[in-house]
């Protein structure tokens, strides 16, 4: 069964979401580079793979549906922020925006009776609960330490970690 067009729309649409979660992740790791916290940095490029891989579990999931992606511009994401729990904070919430597309997309899924879109989009829901609850825990842990360079610098070498 074909994908209902307004599905299809939608879900190209969040592969362009998920292409500017990378282009945003990539930016935030360009400014960890810069104020040279290499470990925060190799996090964020972890996480532009991980967000790319999003977008490309849909684009073959449109084909796999007989649809085709329309790919969109991506919007030029921030590059500068004054600390690293300032880019933490963005992070997040820009997670929550993600979420919450994943479930207006949950919510047209079932709209349409479309089963099997809600299903794939299971994996999205499950995914974002993890995506949250890793950016909030650094959000926390960056709020804990304040200006505490020492314990940044741990912070650092922890996320440094991340395959």
């Amino acid at each position: 069964m074909k994908l209902d067009e307004r599905m299809l729309k939608s879900l190209n649409e969040q592969i362009n979401k998920e292409i500017y979660s990378a282009y945003l992740y990539f930016s935030m790791a360009s400014y960890f580079d810069s104020i040279n916290l290499k470990g925060f940095a190799k996090w964020m490029k972890s996480q532009v793979k991980e967000e790319l891989n999003h977008a490309h579990k849909i684009y073959d999931y449109i084909y796999d549906k007989g649809g085709v992606v329309e790919l969109e511009a991506i919007q030029a994401p921030k590059n500068s922020w004054e600390s690293p729990l300032e880019a933490f904070k963005d992070a997040y919430e820009h997670e929550i925006f993600v979420t919450e597309s994943i479930y207006k997309l949950v919510d047209l899924s079932k709209e349409l009776n479309d089963h099997s879109t809600y299903n794939f989009l299971q994996w999205y829901v499950a995914e974002q609960v993890e995506e949250e609850a890793q950016t909030k825990n650094i959000v926390d842990a960056l709020e804990f330490i304040k200006d505490e360079k020492t314990a940044l610098f741990m912070l650092d070498m922890e996320l440094g970690k991340r395959e």
